[in-house]
């Protein structure tokens, strides 16, 4: 067994400085040190040759900055410039000189307060309110959501088959913001998340910047707007990190049934993927359509979902999202550690919206939802059966969210390229 030597001994086998110690033996010059003999093969090592035998490493040089008599443009980041959300862009540059006399009408955007016909309901101004006459939430919050309101989301959505821990929730500013979160925690540069085409071309605009490949899987629009399965499937490699399911879909406003949002999770489970589920439209179903939380059904696979006030409460401009971690297996462990950091890179969501979420999410009547559901089925109804009158278009008749997708067929005009969209 080692056992260590005394410090009168140890002592004799190190350096001491001449000044300190005045033993003549272990007395040294500093122009050349020489260790005493070692114990280990009786030999004297000179420092200075060991020394000469080592890989120069340079100095780290700063360079000067030279004086500049005029200022040069900055190039912007290759962060920034990988950055593109194309609807906004073609949107944002259109320049079309102000009618006087005519409003326009945006459908850029999934915005349901544009019109002004949906407000938010009296119970959510209320809860503003009060919040906001009260000063308990004009500071800082945690940066992963206050702890009341996290405890009001999993209260109103736990289910039975779907029980929610607030310490499994991360509140975010909206929900594209909770997106980020999840995207960005869950895969590397060179790495790739599976999204819906058509769909969401905020998936790919997270991920580019980041380095994270998107590829897309088709939705069969010519059978009821369903996930192609089979070419999803085919779409999954050793890179593959996640699926992303947008239900109900933007924009085809399609709701998946049970069995197909099971048929989607055996797939997960069979390659052991994990599902970012995009949900922010929830329940925002009719016609007969219901929605089922994917996280709510079997087989049970780790889940991501992603969710918020923006749409079915009518306030989008507030913003405020949520992620909620169904880590099954304990694979979102360090996934979930992840997103929280990311988090603390803004010291969390709006304080007040918060604050006055658990109001919001309790007292709003379901006669709200109701009327909000009436209103959009009616002009789904309205738009679906004028635009099938028309000749070339064939749209695909919606069951929720707030959109509705239209086929060109060959007798009408197909635009391809952005610079077509700005012509139409």
């Amino acid at each position: 067994m080692y056992k260590p030597a005394s410090l009168e001994q140890s002592s004799q086998n190190y350096f001491v400085d001449p000044r300190v110690r005045k033993n003549k033996s272990m007395r040294r010059t500093y122009g050349s040190p020489v260790y005493p003999r070692s114990p280990l093969d009786g030999k004297v090592f000179d420092c200075t040759s060991v020394y000469n035998t080592l890989p120069r490493i340079p100095p780290k040089i700063q360079k000067r900055r030279a004086e500049k008599k005029e200022w040069a443009p900055l190039k912007q980041s290759k962060h920034a410039e990988n950055t593109v959300n194309p609807i906004r862009k073609i949107c944002d540059s259109l320049a079309l000189p102000p009618n006087p006399t005519k409003e326009p009408i945006r459908l850029n955007l999934g915005d349901p307060t544009i019109a002004g016909n949906l407000l938010p309901s009296d119970a959510t101004i209320k809860a503003i309110e009060e919040t906001l006459h009260g000063h308990k939430a004009d500071g800082y919050g945690p940066s992963v959501g206050m702890l009341h309101a996290r405890q009001a989301v999993a209260s109103h959505f736990s289910t039975p088959s779907m029980p929610i821990n607030p310490d499994d929730i991360i509140l975010t500013s909206g929900a594209s913001h909770a997106l980020d979160l999840a995207i960005t925690a869950i895969a590397d540069p060179g790495e790739n998340i599976l999204v819906p085409a058509p769909g969401f071309p905020l998936y790919t605009t997270l991920c580019r910047p980041n380095g994270i490949d998107t590829r897309q899987y088709n939705l069969k629009m010519n059978d009821g707007g369903l996930i192609d399965l089979e070419h999803l499937e085919s779409q999954i490699d050793q890179d593959t990190r996640a699926i992303i399911v947008n239900n109900p879909s933007n924009p085809t406003g399609i709701v998946f049934p049970k069995e197909h949002l099971e048929a989607i999770l055996r797939l997960a489970y069979k390659h052991k993927l994990v599902i970012i589920a995009d949900e922010i439209y929830g329940d925002l179903c009719y016609d007969g359509a219901v929605f089922y939380p994917i996280a709510s059904l079997s087989p049970k696979v780790p889940i991501i979902s992603v969710d918020g006030i923006a749409k079915r409460y009518l306030v989008p401009g507030w913003r405020l999202g949520w992620a909620i971690i169904h880590d099954h297996y304990g694979v979102l462990r360090d996934v979930k550690t992840g997103m929280v950091a990311l988090s603390q890179k803004i010291v969390g969501p709006c304080s007040l919206i918060q604050s006055a979420l658990p109001k919001i999410l309790q007292d709003t009547p379901q006669s709200y939802f109701d009327n909000i559901k009436d209103v959009i089925s009616r002009n789904a109804n309205i738009v679906f059966e004028m635009l099938s009158r028309v000749p070339g278009l064939r749209p695909l008749k919606p069951q929720g969210a707030m959109y509705l997708m239209v086929a060109l067929t060959p007798l009408s005009l197909v635009a391809t390229k952005p610079s077509s969209c700005k012509t139409l």
